[in-house]
């Protein structure tokens, strides 16, 4: 089987046996070694290790002191995580379509989203390209609107030069699964120096020092530990986005063409880090979506669908009162759902691995 991902994590045995002789295993300087380091990445002046990409989403959210009522727009095609941390945070949702061409919020649709009540724009980068960042952030700040990027997928991507994170407050995630990880954490990024300290004061259970309450804080902390397996993962990072983005060339060049099978683009001004590589299969495909991942998988290609239903399109979110939201009104991300698939597209496939992907899918379109 060629895995949807691989795991590699293995450079990071050196700075985590500093971290366990040191003593110092939980928040410590290695984290601060690891948020410099991000921070760079990022083009920002502040980057905020926490414990996982929900809880950066959630911080973010908390600092900017929302009151009962005030609603965050964000993206329906987006993992759950994004609409969950919302709500944790104890804003309420209101939900925008997206583009069909980067699977990113629509700028047209969240100007017909607005309401009094809206206070923060969150867009999702999805699958390792930005979102349209060049006409979110007027709209955002004609109409008084925060911004907190939903940049879990996409460390080191950029528009125009300008890198994700650095519009607003960045939330990105060091899952396991990410194009760098800490196994589990996550960072915000910013700018704002104010934000930047109120963030770690509500990291830390609410204290400035030792027993200092400054507000009601979470335990979000990020550890030594983690951090440990993160560095050598940034030092990497370029190389680790070059292999994704050559061999998502590669796929691109040997898949195009066929018919039923719609590939990803990488739009202009943009850089695409590849976190996943999401093809649509349309209704001009011979077979549908979920038979072509099976026979993908039969034959030895990994695959997943992320995501198979637009986020709030489930039991448990359909009553909520603070989400606004129906299926009609965002028919792009509802089609969109029914036929994004991903391929492998990761640092360790071979050039023979990415050829089998090809002559395999070729193979199953009938081409």
């Amino acid at each position: 089987m060629i895995p949807i991902t691989v795991v590699d994590v293995a450079d990071a045995e050196p700075y985590v046996l500093e971290v366990l002789r040191s003593g110092v295993i939980a928040q410590g300087p290695m984290v601060k070694r690891f948020e410099d380091a991000f921070a760079e990445v990022a083009g920002v002046e502040h980057a905020v290790g926490v414990n996982s990409g929900t809880t950066a989403l959630v911080a973010s959210i908390e600092v900017l002191d929302l009151q009962p009522g005030d609603e965050v727009i964000t993206s329906p095609f987006t993992f759950v995580a994004t609409l969950n941390a919302i709500l944790e945070a104890g804003a309420s949702v209101r939900f925008a379509d997206i583009r069909d061409d980067d699977f990113a919020i629509d700028p047209d649709a969240v100007a017909a989203a607005l309401s009094p009540r809206t206070k923060v724009l969150m867009p999702v980068h999805l699958y390792g390209q930005m979102a349209d960042m060049t006409r979110l952030m007027p709209l955002a700040a004609e109409h008084g609107l925060a911004v907190v990027e939903d940049s879990a997928q996409a460390v080191g991507a950029t528009l125009d030069g300008k890198p994700a994170g650095s519009y607003g407050l960045g939330c990105f995630s060091l899952y396991a699964t990410k194009n760098i990880t800490t196994a589990e954490g996550g960072v915000i990024t910013t700018n704002d120096a104010a934000l930047a300290d109120r963030l770690r004061v509500l990291r830390n259970q609410g204290m400035r020092a030792r027993y200092q309450y400054e507000m009601a804080g979470h335990n979000y902390r990020l550890t030594d530990l983690h951090a440990a397996v993160g560095i050598p993962q940034l030092e990497k990072l370029p190389r680790i986005t070059e292999a994704r983005q050559r061999n998502a060339e590669a796929l691109s060049k040997g898949l195009a063409g066929l018919p039923g099978l719609e590939l990803p683009a990488v739009l202009p001004g943009r850089t695409h880090v590849w976190h996943q590589y999401t093809v649509r299969i349309t209704e001009d495909a011979p077979i549908s979506r979920e038979e072509f991942s099976a026979k993908l998988t039969e034959k030895g290609v990994g695959n997943g669908i992320y995501y198979p239903k637009v986020v709030f399109d489930y039991d448990c979110y359909r009553d909520n009162p603070k989400i606004t939201a129906a299926l009609e009104d965002v028919p792009v991300a509802t089609r969109v759902a029914r036929e994004v698939l991903s391929l492998p597209v990761h640092p360790k496939l071979t050039d023979s691995d990415v050829d089998t992907i090809v002559e395999t899918i070729r193979e199953v379109l009938g081409a």
